[in-house]
């Protein structure tokens, strides 16, 4: 067994595989650590690659080989390019991907790159010398060296997770928190804090009545995000479709109830969420003069029965949550699969960052993902991909690898996060970009 790589990554998320596939194809010895080898990229909130921003995100990491574009294209059940009443510069592709597929394909690519080995368990610290990053060791006991690390994370540092009056410790529904490394890295003199993000219930499709919903189709043309040929997994006629819900007042007032009981009013969650994707709680609050919100029912995959409900992140208690989605037109008979939650976690102030994602205060130790405050599949893969590219130059070629503001997306990403750091979760706009 191989104790001894070039590069570590820890955390198997969007960031974590396309720092990991990056340094293994630029000729790195990689060892990629995640806790559970069935999620690979997993989508732990909706089931959708792309956006307003996003999407160019997205066509940068192809552009610079990553792999998210080409596993989006193979796995998508649905593509839309938004904007297309403005500018070709504004266009925005977006895609609906069957979730499960998504992560399967992630790890197909994976376990064949040459390179990138794969190791099951869950890191407990980082092995420190002088001030550099070394290796790692696991809870149970193992010790990998190396020349370098990258921390990918996530939500899963500390994680908290909140429904109602109960929480539990947890990095997503089901799965541990990581502990520790927090802990070890603030005695080291790296900065730490609290956000917090959320996810909806997610729906039994048999109990929806669809014709009560408006649905919305994929575009007649599916262009995808790919620049290379041949990478689409479907032809347009075989899309699913998406589907638009409205909130009502007897929605709103159902929700009310449980606001005493809501960790998010009550001073439970310490963490900061983002402003720009609120709870349907936040939301109620926040347009108490508005009647009705609007939701996206989004298929979660080919071959399930399961929909992500878009606008109803809520950490109110299960019953409320329940009651209220059933006063929904169309969820009437409605049955869920679980509950929406609240999930707080760590994360590192990310002006300790250098561009490259190298940590200034401890060497060969890179951050990329959730963890440096940012919010998204797309943003956290973006990072991923920049800290496997320098992690590899840092020790074969003593180079670095630095996109300017005006030369991508990524690198006003980056360049906002090491020089402005963060005040909650970041999101990429393209109004960021000068």
């Amino acid at each position: 067994m191989i104790d001894t790589y070039d590069i570590i990554v820890i955390g198997a998320g969007h960031a974590g595989c396309e720092a990991a596939a990056a340094a293994a194809k630029m000729g790195s010895k990689t060892l990629l650590i995640t806790m559970d080898m069935t999620k690979f990229a997993q989508m732990s909130c909706n089931p959708a690659i792309g956006g307003i921003a996003k999407g160019q995100i997205v066509r940068e990491i192809d552009a610079l080989g990553g792999l998210t574009g080409i596993v989006s294209d193979k796995t998508l059940i649905q593509f839309r390019m938004l904007n297309k009443s403005k500018g070709p510069a504004m266009w925005s592709p977006r895609s609906q991907n069957d979730k499960t597929q998504f992560s399967l394909v992630w790890r197909n690519f994976l376990e064949n790159i040459p390179n990138l080995d794969i190791w099951q368990d869950v890191v407990f610290s980082l092995l420190i010398e002088n001030n550099i990053c070394v290796g790692v060791k696991t809870i149970i006991g193992a010790e990998f060296k190396s020349k370098t690390v990258v921390l990918t994370n996530g939500t899963f540092l500390n994680g908290k997770i909140h429904v109602g009056t109960n929480n539990y410790l947890g990095g997503r529904t089901g799965e541990l928190s990581s502990l520790n490394i927090t802990e070890q890295l603030k005695s080291l003199g790296i900065s730490s804090g609290r956000m917090k993000t959320g996810t909806p219930a997610r729906l039994d499709g048999r109990s929806i009545n669809f014709e009560k919903l408006i649905e919305q189709k994929g575009d007649e043309i599916v262009t995808g995000f790919s620049f290379l040929e041949n990478t689409l997994g479907i032809k347009a006629e075989k899309q699913k479709s998406c589907f638009i819900a409205h909130t009502n007042l007897d929605v709103h007032g159902t929700l009310q109830k449980g606001f005493n009981e809501s960790p998010l009013f009550s001073g439970t969650i310490k963490g900061v969420g983002p402003r720009y994707c609120p709870s349907i709680e936040d939301k109620i609050v926040t347009f108490n003069d508005k009647e009705s919100h609007l939701l996206f029912l989004e298929p979660e995959g080919f071959n399930t029965n399961e929909f992500y409900l878009n606008g109803f992140s809520s950490s109110l208690p299960l019953e409320v949550q329940y009651n209220a989605l059933r006063k929904i037109e169309g969820f009437e008979k409605l049955k869920i699969y679980r509950p929406g939650y609240a999930i707080e976690y760590d994360y590192f102030d990310p002006t300790q960052l250098k561009p490259t994602l190298e940590s200034k205060v401890l060497k060969s130790l890179f951050f990329a993902g959730q963890i440096n405050g940012t919010t998204g599949y797309e943003e956290a893969a973006a990072q991923g991909l920049m800290a496997g590219i320098n992690a590899h130059l840092s020790i074969h070629s003593n180079s670095e690898f630095i996109l300017n503001r005006d030369e991508a997306y990524i690198g006003v990403l980056i360049d906002d996060l090491v020089t402005k750091g963060v005040t909650e979760p970041y999101r990429m706009f393209t109004s960021r970009a000068e």
